[in-house]
């Protein structure tokens, strides 16, 4: 058996459901000595292979999977005899999470060799970890620090004293600008912007004249920033992005929001300067978020809503217009045009 090239040896090795029972503090029915070796969705699964089921609506698929081993919820009901006589389950209490831990595992992206590749450029007065990788092409400025086991990726700026965590990840092409703080087992997607400077201008004269930036951005540990994501640096405080926040690809992070710890946003998001988005946020796709707004703790905002007023209890918040066949549409906003014409309210 060949692994592909995005696993790890641990998958050359597998593991067996009494091995995953253990690690994940479940049950094992059927038989514990068996042993995953590939993580797969149900559809195309097979004797090798390690599933999950979350809930009871996704049960049903077992029926057609030919799945070794399945994570299933503790507190989910018997499955038919024709799944459990043909598979193993391990009853665990999230069986998501724990597919996503095993999803690390199996992972060939953190097993790198270390040191500085000969086509990487490192300034004398930077410090590099000897754990730590910096791959060709890659460049870190005077002054920057890269801490054990960090990788920098191929084509990576790390300009001038910029500070990576442990265990950090820069993906080839991203870039971090001067004076930026990374914390430990951050992982930064390709052709992210961290540290540049904010939208910030003064009107004078019918001109505008550009404020400079002296603030930084400061990212937490375990954070994770997608591909082509723009987090810009404070004007006079610091951008701030909480422990645990995970940030999808396409976002714009304006100059000196501050997003609390394990808040989560989905693509294409633009949140505006000097917001404060608050923890355990859930920020849909494509929404937005005016400028010196706050949001409080374990607010839910769905996607395309526009945020134009702070919102100061948890709860879920939408706005935004469904699609319509076209002549509906139409019909509807020359009602509004209407109303509007009365001087209705």
């Amino acid at each position: 058996m060949t692994s592909s090239p995005r696993c790890s040896a641990a998958a050359e090795r597998g593991v067996s459901a009494q091995e995953l029972a253990q690690q994940f503090d479940g049950e094992v029915i059927g038989a514990p000595e068996r042993r995953g070796y590939r993580l797969a969705p149900l559809h195309r699964a097979g004797d090798g292979d390690i599933v999950f089921v979350a809930n009871e609506r996704h049960r049903a698929q077992l029926v057609h999977s030919a799945a070794g081993i399945v994570l299933l919820p503790a507190d989910l009901g018997p499955i038919e005899d024709r799944v459990a006589d043909r598979c193993t389950q391990v009853r665990v209490a999230n069986p998501h999470a724990a597919f996503a831990v095993l999803s690390a595992r199996f992972s060939n992206r953190r097993h790198f060799a270390p040191g500085i590749d000969a086509g990487a450029w490192v300034h004398p007065q930077a410090v590099v970890d000897p754990s730590a990788c910096v791959c060709a092409g890659a460049r870190v400025g005077a002054g920057s620090q890269i801490a054990a086991e960090a990788y920098v990726g191929a084509g990576a700026l790390v300009a001038e004293r910029v500070r990576i965590g442990a265990g950090s990840y820069l993906s080839p092409g991203c870039v971090v600008l001067q004076d930026v703080v990374i914390g430990a087992a951050v992982l930064i997607q390709p052709g992210a912007v961290l540290g540049a400077d904010g939208f910030g201008f003064a009107a004078d004269a019918g001109e505008w004249i550009k404020v400079e930036h002296f603030g930084s951005v400061i990212v937490g540990d375990r954070v994770e920033i997608g591909a082509n994501t723009t987090v810009d640096r404070g004007a006079l405080d610091d951008t701030v992005i909480g422990e645990g926040v995970k940030i999808d690809n396409l976002v714009h992070v304006a100059h000196n929001v501050v997003i609390g710890a394990h808040t989560a946003i989905a693509g294409c998001v633009g949140i505006a300067g000097s917001a404060r988005i608050g923890r355990h946020c859930a920020i849909g796709g494509g929404a937005g978020i005016l400028g010196h707004l706050e949001i409080a703790d374990h607010v839910t905002i769905h996607a395309m809503t526009l945020v134009t007023h702070s919102i100061t209890q948890p709860g879920h918040y939408a706005s935004g217009v469904p699609q319509q066949e076209a002549r509906a549409w139409n019909r509807t906003l020359a009602a509004l045009r209407r109303l509007g014409r009365r001087g209705i309210q």
